[in-house]
């Protein structure tokens, strides 16, 4: 399908350095089919405004919420849930009147946001998640369902800081037969304290490392719960990424193994308007 001819007025928006072109289309001034064609060009960082995504604000397509949460990848790909784009949605949607507190949905999921304050919100997960082993080659990974598929694997402190390397490994395994058809993203940690780590993401549909990935932290924080065989109760975990820290909320049910009442909270600022020219 053809991208939109017309003009497109947008915002800007980031979260801990996740940036995002967000639409107000509560008017339905575009389809679906319409805004994955658009995405590969508004997110163009040559030729377009430049993201690491499109975030879209419909009108609800459930009862009982308020709006509906469209997000496509630069690549047009559908990314399933997007943590850090939530955040900045729920600040965009209350700058258009909707209530601090409010419920949005991702497909068939509903979420909870809260907008703390002009620059950070937490948003809750309706989701029970759980840590698998995987083993691929000589290596152990821990694949774990966040809205979105994603792979963690510990490494050490320096081992964050080699880019190209993490990108390299990063691309092999989104790629891996392992995780066909739809791939994975991966995410490289180091564990800094017991409720502290580091974290380096390549994201699957963005195709490099990005500044932070929100679901990416979520699995980076239960992981590295995990990996510490830590106990029961309600956890805050704070997650280190280049573009600023989130934190992790989560009860873990240690009769299930099972990780419960998660929620997202972080940054997520306004960065400018424009007019998309097409």
């Amino acid at each position: 399908m053809d991208t939109p001819n017309h003009d497109i007025p947008f915002t800007k928006m980031q979260a801990a350095g996740n940036d995002f072109v967000v639409l107000d289309n509560r008017s339905k001034s575009f389809t679906k089919d319409e805004l994955i064609s658009l995405a590969p060009n508004i997110c163009d960082r040559k030729f377009g405004v430049g993201s690491d995504g499109i975030l879209a604000l419909f009108p609800p397509e459930h009862s009982n919420i308020d709006y509906t949460m469209f997000y496509r990848n630069p690549d047009g790909s559908d990314a399933g849930m997007c943590g850090n784009g939530a955040r900045c949605i729920a600040l965009f949607a209350h700058s258009l009147g909707f209530d601090k507190q409010h419920q949005f949905n991702v497909h068939n999921n509903i979420y909870e946001a809260d907008v703390l304050d002009s620059d950070s919100a937490i948003i809750s997960f309706p989701m029970e998640a759980s840590v698998n082993e995987k083993i691929i080659g000589e290596e152990t990974l821990y694949a774990i369902y966040t809205g979105t598929e994603h792979v963690v694997k510990e490494v050490a402190e320096t081992t964050l800081e080699h880019e190209e390397q993490l990108a390299t490994e990063g691309r092999k395994l989104r790629h891996h037969k392992h995780f066909e058809p739809k791939g994975t993203n991966v995410n490289f940690i180091f564990g800094t304290d017991s409720n502290t780590l580091k974290l380096q993401t390549y994201e699957r549909g963005v195709e490099d490392l990005t500044l932070a990935c929100g679901t990416g932290a979520i699995a980076s924080a239960l992981v590295w719960h995990h990996l510490q065989d830590s106990s029961t109760s309600t956890q805050k975990y704070s997650v280190e990424t280049k573009g600023g820290t989130l934190s992790v909320h989560f009860s873990f049910l240690p009769e299930s193994s099972k990780y419960t009442n998660i929620k997202l909270e972080g940054p997520a600022h306004f960065v400018f308007k424009g007019t998309f020219l097409q």
